[in-house]
């Protein structure tokens, strides 16, 4: 091969990016963005204990809503059979977080219920968590590699790898990767039909676990791949003219130090 190909999907804290990779090269035209990270399955979250009542100190709420997520949420494959295990077996669901007032020192305890499972869902259908957005994240994965050259799409998604800490629900790569191939099965299938033609199945591959080298490349990349990027390159000529020394100063890393 010519160097990585495959389909980056880094969800964060940060604004998550669905990047196509062909040959070691990012294909800009096709980057997609979703709008919701980490911190939106922290938000909601709490505001599903809040609106089921749970009596949280709300000077600790947002970090017992990010330690209850990194805990106890996971990726469900079908959200209407979840509810139902909750509710024949809550006492095997049900988990129970305990914590002490800061003002006033007195121990609590909250229950934590459907939302483990609701929190990593705004991924799979976004629309209850905000009105603003009802793209799925594997439609949108599904339309960056669409949107890319046909020839390299087998070969990417064969291989979409997973970057950043919300990717890491239990089970959040299964899940992606059978709505992503639900996807491709139905296009595939009406293909066949429309033009009574046998096209190949296509090859659909989540990496659960990435060789977490890419990260630091991929956010290079990431950041390259931003217009304002070139305003903070030195040039080669610049190089030239005045050596090595250019390199210390970089407007990309004025934030930094």
């Amino acid at each position: 091969g010519l160097g990585f190909c495959g389909v980056v999907v880094d969800i964060g804290d940060g604004a998550p990016h669905v990047v196509p990779v062909v040959n070691g090269y990012v294909i800009g035209s096709s980057i997609k963005s979703f709008p919701f990270s980490g911190s939106d399955v922290t938000q909601f979250v709490l505001q599903l204990l809040q609106e089921r009542g749970e009596l949280i100190a709300p000077e600790d709420s947002l970090d017992i809503a990010r330690r209850v997520k990194e805990m106890y949420c996971y990726t469900s494959s079908d959200i209407v059979k979840e509810f139902k295990k909750h509710d024949k077996k809550p006492d095997k669901y049900i988990k129970h977080w305990s914590a002490i007032k800061p003002k006033t020192g007195v121990p609590y305890t909250i229950d934590i219920g459907y939302e483990r499972f609701l929190g990593p869902e705004i991924f799979f259908h976004p629309e209850i968590y905000s009105a603003d957005f009802s793209t799925p994240l594997p439609e949108l994965i599904d339309s960056c590699v669409q949107s890319a050259p046909i020839d390299t799409r087998r070969d990417l998604y064969k291989n979409i790898v997973l970057s950043g800490g919300s990717t890491m629900f239990k089970d959040f790569h299964k899940r992606l990767q059978n709505d992503i191939k639900k996807i491709v099965d139905e296009r595939v299938a009406a293909t066949n039909a429309r033009h009574h033609v046998e096209v190949k199945p296509v090859e659909v591959n989540v990496v659960a676990h990435p060789i977490q080298s890419y990260a630091a490349w991929f956010g290079g990349s990431v950041a390259a791949s931003n217009p304002e990027f070139y305003e903070s390159c030195h040039t080669k000529e610049e190089y030239e003219e005045h050596g090595a020394s250019i390199c210390r100063t970089s407007t990309v890393f004025k934030g930094m130090y």
